[in-house]
């Protein structure tokens, strides 16, 4: 990547930053729900692999979907 198209995308991250802050929220959110639930069901590897592996929400929506077991309060 040349000088102009790091300056042209980094103009357009800080014109569009509340793009970024939403995509924080977001990832927070799954982030923060797939490692309580990894942590309840005594999953230590996913716990780690979410905490450690940044993908937006994908992976943790992925383990709270298809492979985490449903809570039983």
């Amino acid at each position: 990547m040349d000088y102009t198209s790091l300056g042209l995308f980094l103009g357009w991250l800080i014109a569009h930053q509340w793009i970024l802050a939403l995509l924080v929220i977001w990832s927070l959110a799954w982030k923060g729900l797939a490692l309580w639930r990894a942590g309840r069901n005594n999953h230590p590897v996913w716990f780690v692999a979410i905490l450690l592996i940044n993908t937006a929400g994908i992976l943790e929506i992925l383990y709270l979907l298809f492979f985490s077991k449903k809570l039983k309060d």
